[in-house]
C-alpha cells in the first residue's frame, strides 16, 4: 500500500504541473507518513544524496557555461560552424547542428544550447526564408547533443551514482555525440534538399581561418577539461573550477565582452540553477532510498530475468522503458530513480557497466526533444513564437535519426567503450 500511494503521489503531481523535485519530495513525504518512518529521514537521505565530491563538479561547469556564454561565446562559434558548412544546401540548419557539437562542449546542458544557440539561430533562420517549424526543430534535436559531447552533467550524476569515472564516462559519450550531429546533419540536408532551402555563397578558406582564430579561445576549453581530467591532475571538481576561471579570463580578458559589472549576476543565476539541480538530487535520492527498501529494483530485474535473458532483448525492454520514461521526466531525476537498478539488470545479462551508463544517457537525451515534457521543445517553440504542434511534426526525421544512433550505439559497444579502453587503461 505504501508503494501505492508514493506512485500516485508522484504521477498526480506530474500530471498537475508541479516540478518534479517538489513532486519527489512530497510523495516520499506521503509514504514516510503512511509507513511511519520518522521524518528525520527525510533531511539525512538527502544529505547523503547529495554529499558526493564529484557533484561539486556541476556548479562549476554550469559557472563556466554561462560565463563564456556572456562573454561572447555563442557569435564565434556560430560564425566558425558557418564558415564550414554554410554554403551547403540548408546551411543555416546544418550550422545549427555543428554549433551544437561545439557548444556542447562548453555547457554540458541541453537546455542551455537550446536557449542561447536558439537565441541567435531561430530568428535568423526564419529571417534567412527556413520555415520557423523547421528552424525550431533542428535547434531542439541538436541541443541535444550537448549533454553527450563532453562535459555533461547527466555523465557526472551517472559516475556519482555507479563508480565509474567520470573521465571515462566523458569519452564513452564523445563517438555517440558526434554521431549523433553527424546523422542530424544528413536528415536537414535531405529536408533542405527536398523542400529547395536556401544556401549561402562560399566565403573562402579565409574566413574559415579567421573564424577558428576568433573561436579557438572557446574551442580550447574543451580541450582543457577533457586534459585536466585524463592526466589526472585534477578531479572533477577542480576541473570545473579552472575552466571557471579560463572562462572569466577569456571573457573579461580576451574576447573583452564580459563586463566584470555582470559577473556577480552570472555567479547568482549559476547558483541558482546549480541549487535546483542538487535538490533534485537530494529529493531524488529519498524517493530512490524508498524503492530500495521495497525492493522494487530486484523486483523489476526478477521480472524482466524471468520473461527473457537474452541480451539483445534486455537491452531493447531498456531502451523501451527509457524512451517511455524520457516522456514524461525530467533526465537527472529519472537517471537516480533508474539507472541503479537497471545497472544491476544490464550487468545480470553481461552488458558491459559503462556501456549501459553511455545509451541511458543517450536514451533520456532523446526525451528531452519529445511531448509532453521535453524541455527542449518549448524552450525553442517559444523563441520561434510558435505552438507546439508544428514543432512536434518538424522534429520527427531529427527524432527518427537520434533513435537509430541509440539502438546502433546500444547494440554496437565498441561505439561507447573503445575511446575510453584506448585512452585510459
Amino acid at each position: 500500500m505504501g508503494v501505492a500511494i508514493l506512485f500516485t503521489v508522484f504521477i498526480c503531481g506530474l500530471a498537475v504541473g508541479i516540478p518534479v523535485a517538489i513532486t519527489l519530495g512530497l510523495s516520499s513525504l506521503a509514504y514516510l507518513a503512511y509507513s511511519g518512518v520518522p521524518n528525520v529521514v527525510m533531511p539525512q537521505k538527502m544529505y547523503a544524496g547529495m554529499d558526493v565530491f564529484v557533484l561539486l563538479s556541476i556548479p562549476g561547469f554550469i559557472l563556466a557555461g554561462n560565463l563564456m556564454n556572456r562573454g561572447g561565446i555563442t557569435e564565434r562559434i556560430i560564425r566558425f560552424a558557418n564558415s564550414i558548412v554554410g554554403w551547403i544546401r540548408g546551411g543555416l540548419g546544418l550550422t545549427n547542428i555543428a554549433a551544437s557539437m561545439l557548444f556542447g562542449g562548453i555547457t554540458g546542458t541541453a537546455v542551455a544550447d537550446a536557449a542561447s544557440l536558439g537565441g541567435v539561430l531561430i530568428p535568423g533562420m526564419k529571417k534567412a526564408g527556413y520555415p520557423a517549424d523547421f528552424s525550431a526543430a533542428v535547434t531542439a534535436a541538436s541541443s541535444t547533443v550537448g549533454p553527450i559531447i563532453p562535459p555533461s552533467v547527466p555523465m557526472i550524476i551517472v559516475g556519482a551514482l555507479s563508480g565509474i569515472s567520470v573521465g571515462r564516462m566523458f569519452l564513452a559519450g564523445a563517438v555517440p555525440g558526434i554521431l549523433m550531429g553527424l546523422a542530424m546533419m544528413v536528415t536537414a540536408y535531405i529536408i533542405a534538399v527536398r523542400k529547395g532551402f536556401p544556401r549561402q555563397p562560399w566565403q573562402g578558406f579565409r574566413e574559415v581561418l579567421l573564424s577558428f582564430g576568433s573561436a579557438i579561445w572557446a574551442i580550447a576549453m574543451t580541450f582543457l577539461i577533457i586534459y585536466g581530467l585524463l592526466s589526472g591532475l585534477a578531479t572533477p571538481t577542480e576541473t570545473a573550477v579552472v575552466a571557471s576561471v579560463y572562462a572569466f579570463i577569456v571573457g573579461a580578458f580576451i574576447y573583452r565582452e564580459l563586463p566584470l559589472r555582470a559577473v556577480p549576476r552570472i555567479v547568482t543565476d549559476s547558483a541558482v540553477s546549480a541549487a535546483g539541480i542538487l535538490a533534485l538530487v537530494g529529493f531524488a535520492n529519498v524517493f530512490g532510498w524508498i524503492l530500495v527498501s521495497e525492493r522494487i529494483p530486484q523486483t523489476i530485474a526478477t521480472g524482466v530475468l524471468s520473461f527473457t535473458e537474452n541480451k539483445f532483448l534486455v537491452i531493447l525492454l531498456i531502451n523501451l522503458l527509457l524512451l517511455f520514461v524520457g516522456m514524461f521526466m525530467e533526465t537527472i531525476a529519472a537517471l537516480i530513480i533508474l539507472f541503479v537498478p537497471l545497472l544491476s539488470l544490464a550487468e545480470a545479462v553481461g552488458i558491459d557497466p559503462l556501456h549501459f551508463a553511455t545509451f541511458a544517457v543517450l536514451n533520456l537525451m532523446v526525451g528531452l526533444t519529445t511531448p509532453p515534457v521535453g524541455v527542449c521543445l518549448f524552450v525553442c517553440s517559444n523563441i520561434a513564437q510558435l505552438p507546439l504542434g508544428p514543432v512536434v511534426r518538424a522534429i520527427l526525421p531529427f527524432l527518427l535519426a537520434n533513435i537509430l544512433v541509440l539502438l546502433a550505439v546500444s547494440y554496437f559497444p565498441p561505439l561507447a567503450t573503445w575511446l575510453p579502453n584506448l585512452v585510459i587503461r
